[in-house]
């Protein structure tokens, strides 16, 4: 059975995204979605369930965003407000992944990747969507249906 994964980067003026390749191994950032209101949810939740329906997601990962000591802070209540707002639209199971510097990650990525700053702004945000859902997949491989694990596992 073949399917797909969406990981987001949830933030306060934009939401990276992610999709996965069809067998679950590999992330792959596809946008940015701009927030006009850190308030208004409507069209970021419709664009996400438009791309959901687009590349046929059965569950999307939703970046947690802990503070180092591993706790949760305002950020945190507000992806898990945002997590409840996803899966009534689209009718997915929602995960929360803790995310702990993945946009630090994705800059220095892009940067050793010779890529402008200018650049790099437009594009860091679904690269953080690519390393949560990756990381995801990463820990979760053996939870995949047969025939997607690697072999030699």
């Amino acid at each position: 059975m073949k399917q797909r994964w969406m990981g987001l980067d949830y933030g306060t003026k934009t939401v990276g995204v992610a999709v996965s390749d069809e067998l679950g191994i590999t992330a792959q950032g596809l946008e940015t979605i701009p927030r006009k209101s850190e308030k208004k949810l409507r069209q970021t939740l419709a664009r996400i369930e438009a791309l959901s329906k687009e590349y046929k997601v059965t569950r999307i990962v939703l970046g947690l965003p802990k503070n180092m000591n591993n706790t949760l802070g305002e950020r945190a209540e507000a992806t898990q407000e945002f997590k409840k707002a996803l899966e009534r639209r689209t009718g997915l199971p929602v995960v929360l992944w803790d995310e702990r510097l993945t946009t630090v990650e994705s800059n220095r990525i892009l940067m050793e990747g010779g890529v402008r700053r200018e650049m790099r702004k437009a594009r860091i945000d679904w690269m953080a969507a690519a390393l949560i859902l990756q990381t995801y997949l990463d820990a979760h491989r053996e939870e995949l249906p047969s025939g997607h694990a690697d072999e030699a596992d």
